[in-house]
């Protein structure tokens, strides 16, 4: 079975979906309708901006869906998933190849998502930050025991999980994390606490914009990150969509459920190989590639 995975951010780069514009009238079509939906030409920022103007959570946002969105509509009669999942914002992009959004919808909730994040990211300094080589449960634990907030939020793969949260609470349970073994403790280059309860101004302005956008029976399952299980229901699908902005990305065991539910092959629709990688990680007998157009 097919298994289809779209990234998240920190996946773009400069030039991204520039072969789709120019090869693919569809893709044209679709770049040119989304500049009109987001009032600004993100084709420009995508095919020839800086990595600095590509960095900005309102263009990174759209741009990763775009691409991945694009690419899985030029591919064709060769797109077949049995089962879809997105890590973090690449949920979106799953949403809509399975038909549970369609391509305007899906966008504008991109498009306030990652608004009300940056809005979210300003009312308060905090960041995330990696942990290798430490067991879950003992980084939940660290996390639990320090003062301030700070939860884990990226289960990425064994081994690998990212934390979030406060400034200040971030970098004392690298310290901590670093003294019970930990392979390394960094912080990373981001705007904001993503997936942790300060994202709470922003889930509550995203919960709105999904309440009242049609959401479809999907035609194939999704596993997202909040329940980590294959979900066809348009309302629950609804439901842990609005809970993860504040809620962990558990990629992790999504995988394993999805080779449980009979995944064999796993196809990477966007920029960048990230999510393939995890996967090898999460398990070496799993088989992984960059979806190609035929």
């Amino acid at each position: 079975m097919n298994a289809y995975i779209f990234p998240g951010q920190g996946a773009q780069f400069v030039g991204m979906g520039l072969d789709l514009y120019e090869n693919y009238p569809v893709a044209q079509e679709l770049f040119e309708k989304a500049n009109e939906i987001l009032g600004f030409s993100i084709t420009d920022i995508m095919f020839e901006g800086t990595p600095e103007a590509l960095k900005e959570t309102k263009v990174t946002q759209p741009a990763i869906f775009l691409h991945s969105v694009i690419l899985s509509k030029v591919m064709g009669d060769a797109f077949k998933p049995d089962m879809v999942a997105g890590h973090s914002l690449g949920e979106f992009s799953a949403l809509v190849v399975n038909g549970t959004l369609n391509f305007e919808d899906g966008l504008k909730l991109v498009s306030q998502r990652a608004l009300a994040m940056q809005k979210a990211c300003e009312l308060q300094p905090s960041t995330m930050a990696a942990v290798l080589a430490l067991a879950d449960d003992v980084v939940e634990k660290i996390c639990a025991e320090v003062p301030g907030v700070v939860v884990a939020a990226n289960y990425n793969c064994p081994g690998q999980l990212v934390i979030s949260g406060e400034v200040e609470a971030v970098t004392i349970a690298c310290e901590k994390m670093k003294e019970a073994g930990a392979r390394r403790a960094l912080m990373l280059p981001v705007g904001g606490a993503f997936h942790s309860p300060l994202m709470e101004p922003a889930r509550e302005e995203l919960a709105a914009a999904i309440e009242n956008t049609v959401f479809n029976t999907p035609s194939c399952p999704i596993y997202q990150n909040v329940s980590t299980t294959a979900i066809m229901d348009p309302e629950e699908i609804k439901q842990n969509l609005i809970s993860q902005l504040t809620a962990p990305v558990k990629w992790t065991q999504s995988v394993q459920n999805m080779i449980k539910g009979g995944a064999t092959q796993f196809i990477e629709v966007g920029p960048g190989k990230v999510l393939q990688g995890l996967v090898k990680k999460i398990d070496s007998s799993a088989e992984a590639k960059s979806a190609e157009i035929v």
